[in-house]
């Protein structure tokens, strides 16, 4: 036999091969794998009972306190009694990761912050997941601290040496990019944020810094009351003051929520419902949390995290997604709105992952079904009042004479005509702009108009007056609370600008 006859008798028995090859691994192997798979669930199904469990889940979160009733007994029996298993995962605070196990279906619910789901969405350019319900919102957990004589309010941050120490993609740098955005800050560092390993890591670097160090610290409960044991240390702003910065939002896999709404809502009732039962115990929930988390707390320290803290109930959830009206309730919308805004201003994203339309980020429908039912946790169609419009009494002359300063606010300059107290167009803009400011935050603010030194000072003053009036005169029309605004002395200065102080009353 030729060498050629032999080579194609080989060629054809290995393409022989090679079609026997696959047509075993597509067509043979399955079959043969699915028999021997029937074959062990028959084995195993003898002396097996069915599983309680009709639907079993992921959620992936961390240690804060403000998960704990996630990882109460009360929320797991709730599940359970509607044969629902979540199967809670701790990541350590991984947010990309978190977003990963999302759309990659390993982890169906996550709980994130709302500028940590922005930030995430926008660094893999879309939107895998969707915000049903909102958990908590910070109310006073997180602060900006320093030493008194070196800081004695926002104001003391334009300098560029200053430099905000912090856990990176936590709370704390939201605070601190919050505070980059809305005060006029023109001579603070490009990015002056120092990156600390955890909340633990800021409190020894604050250990180990000087009264004259040009350091701020940015962390929270219980370390924010552990820095104040210090007489020379004090909060220069917190998030008791800043609302609809800091929420920590229930967040669905966008594939499982349309294939599944019904689990989802069953979910929701079941926190709801869990919720319910430690309302007034919050406490003493997240005392044994801590401890099993491996963090204990003193209660003094517990009960300082829980007043900074603000869970939300069923009727803020449906106030919020605007199931219910109440405007004192700052709409989920909004909030993603602001929150984009301070985090595209300081250049913590690059885009805008909903590309402006911050209705794409969140699921209002399961919360319209569950009010259209009636659903309360307390089984009861009654439910209290909820109101959180700013309300701060008037104060005395004395009183505005003594507020603290906490900072300037970083407003453009408003345009008026020569000699004219007249707002026009864009003054009008930016004025719209400074409301919408104003409502997320609880402070007094002092107005005060700027003259230019050249000419007739005493005309130009009354002009500056006059301005400031107009300013205050507008954002009452806008909402904000008389209370809230006083116009106080002219200045001389460099030329006929308004400025807006905010104070606060001393703690």
């Amino acid at each position: 036999m030729s060498k050629g006859k032999l080579l194609a008798i080989v060629v054809v028995w290995l393409m022989l091969f090679g079609v026997g090859a696959v047509a075993w691994k597509f067509l043979v192997q399955p079959s043969v794998d699915a028999s021997n798979e029937e074959r062990r669930e028959e084995i195993l199904a003898v002396g097996s009972s069915d599983s309680r469990y009709d639907h079993r889940l992921k959620l992936r979160l961390d240690s804060f306190s403000g998960y704990a009733v996630l990882r109460s007994p009360e929320f797991a029996k709730e599940l359970g009694d509607r044969s629902i298993k979540v199967s809670l995962v701790d990541d350590k605070a991984d947010y990309a990761g978190r977003l990963a196990a999302l759309k990659n279906g390993e982890a169906e619910l996550a709980v994130f912050t709302i500028d940590a789901l922005l930030k995430t969405s926008s660094g893999i350019g879309e939107l895998p997941a969707s915000i049903v319900s909102i958990i908590d919102e910070t109310r006073g957990a997180d602060a900006v601290v320093g030493f008194k004589d070196k800081f004695k309010s926002v104001d003391d941050f334009n300098d560029p040496n200053v430099r905000f120490v912090l856990t990176p993609d936590s709370p704390s740098e939201t605070l601190a990019r919050v505070v980059m955005t809305h005060f006029d800050l023109p001579n603070m560092a490009s990015n002056p944020i120092v990156a600390a390993k955890d909340a633990r890591d800021v409190y020894e670097r604050y250990r180990k810094s000087g009264p004259n160090d040009s350091q701020v610290f940015v962390l929270w409960e219980p370390y924010v009351s552990k820095m104040q044991e210090n007489p020379n240390v004090h909060t220069i702003i917190s998030t008791r003051d800043l609302f609809g910065y800091i929420v920590d939002v229930l967040v669905v896999n966008r594939d499982y929520l349309a294939k599944n709404e019904d689990v989802v809502r069953k979910i929701m009732e079941c926190y709801f419902r869990a919720s319910y039962q430690h309302r007034g115990k919050m406490t003493e929930l997240v005392l044994a949390d801590a401890k099993l988390q491996g963090e204990a707390l003193t209660r003094d320290q517990a009960e300082k995290l829980v007043e900074g803290v603000q869970w939300k109930d069923t009727q803020r959830n449906y106030a919020h997604f605007g199931v219910t009206s109440n405007n004192s309730i700052q709409h989920i919308e909004d909030m993603i709105e602001n929150i984009s805004n301070v985090l595209l201003s300081t250049r913590a994203m690059k885009s805008d992952p909903t590309e402006g339309r911050p209705n794409l980020l969140y699921y209002d429908s399961i919360l319209r079904d569950l009010q259209a039912d009636q659903f309360h946790p307390s089984g009861s169609a009654t439910h209290d009042g909820i109101d959180d419009s700013i309300q701060l009494r008037g104060l005395s002359d004395k009183e505005w004479n003594e507020l603290t300063t906490v900072g300037t606010l970083k407003v453009p300059e408003l345009v008026f005509p020569i000699q004219s107290a007249k707002l026009l167009g864009s003054s009008k803009t930016t004025l719209n702009e400074l409301a919408d400011t104003l409502r997320t935050q609880r402070y007094y603010v002092k107005i005060r108009g700027s003259a230019k030194r050249e000419g007739e000072q005493e005309l130009n003053k009354g002009w500056a007056a006059k301005r400031a009036q107009a300013a205050m005169q507008y954002l009452t029309e806008k909402g904000i609370a008389t209370e809230r605004l006083r116009v106080t002395e002219p200045r001389l200065g460099d030329g006929s600008l308004v400025t807006f102080t905010l104070g606060q009353m001393p703690y």
